[in-house]
């Protein structure tokens, strides 16, 4: 009588739809597993010779199907469309939801138990942490804390999300609108340029996805010259690749651009 093998084991072949799994992937030593990523992606450069089967919130599918994943991890509920097309077509999908530092740290342990590399996952977290508490200690230093308005976008304005308020909270910075951090919806973080005139921020960090800040554009913005940070040049740009993404390059290049901008505006000395 044959004795039937059920063989088991990890994914092999992972389709990414944004960056951040992507990048935690080859933190992690297994680029190699990824066979699909977003056409967005960045970070490391190396991936962007993967094929590209993905946008934000639209999918080649039969591209992603020929790619025969075993794993196809997506982000959030702007993907969910995507994650149900795939699911109805016999695809295994992960989706993520992180909002916060915690949730991207979160995240970076769950990719590494999905790949059997949870080892290396718990040293990569650890690392990350060991960064942030370097980071918050040193703020400890500022003769005082920076009013920091971050714009996620220009018009309409928009304020920055959780886990960006809470990295500029790390680096130094005082965040204008920290009760707005927890709407994940960008429409629930809009302002009235007029209120931000009253809270007169220090330091205005923008990150326009998708498109170059415009510092005259700040500048002139009505009432916006009485403002601290237009009055002393204290208007600067992070890329949208490096802190728009909730993964790694949020709590690396992220962390050091906010760090240089806000300890610069504490020291009152040039960026």
């Amino acid at each position: 009588m044959s004795t039937i093998n059920f063989k088991s084991g990890y994914p092999q072949r992972i389709v990414c739809l944004t960056e951040e799994p992507t990048e935690t992937l080859y933190l992690l030593g297994a680029g190699d597993l990824v066979v699909g990523v977003s056409g967005y992606t960045v970070r490391p450069p190396e991936a962007r010779q993967k094929p590209k089967v993905s946008a934000f919130t639209s999918a080649k599918f039969d591209k992603i199907c020929d790619l025969k994943p075993d794993l196809v991890i997506a982000f959030s509920d702007l993907q969910a469309d995507i994650a149900a097309e795939l699911i109805k077509r016999g695809i295994t999908v992960m989706t993520f939801n992180q909002r916060s530092v915690a949730e991207i740290l979160q995240m970076i342990l769950m990719i590494g138990g999905l790949i059997g590399r949870s080892d290396k996952a718990q040293e990569l977290v650890e690392g990350f942490n060991r960064d942030l508490e370097s980071a918050a200690n040193d703020a400890q230093g500022f003769g005082g804390r920076p009013k920091v308005f971050f714009e996620e976008w220009k018009d309409p304005l928009i304020s920055g999300i959780c886990w960006v308020e809470e990295l500029i909270e790390i680096a130094g910075g005082q965040p204008v609108f920290p009760e707005l951090r927890e709407q994940s919806l960008a429409k629930n973080r809009i302002v009235d340029p007029n209120l931000v005139i009253g809270k007169n921020p220090d330091v205005i960090i923008a990150s326009w996805c998708g498109k170059k800040m415009q510092p005259d554009f700040i500048r002139n913005r009505p009432g916006w010259d009485a403002i601290n940070a237009v009055k002393n040049n204290r208007i600067y740009e992070i890329k949208s690749a490096y802190i728009l993404q909730p993964g790694p390059a949020a709590l690396t290049e992220g962390l050091a651009q906010l760090r240089r901008y806000i300890s610069a505006t504490a020291k009152g000395v040039p960026a």
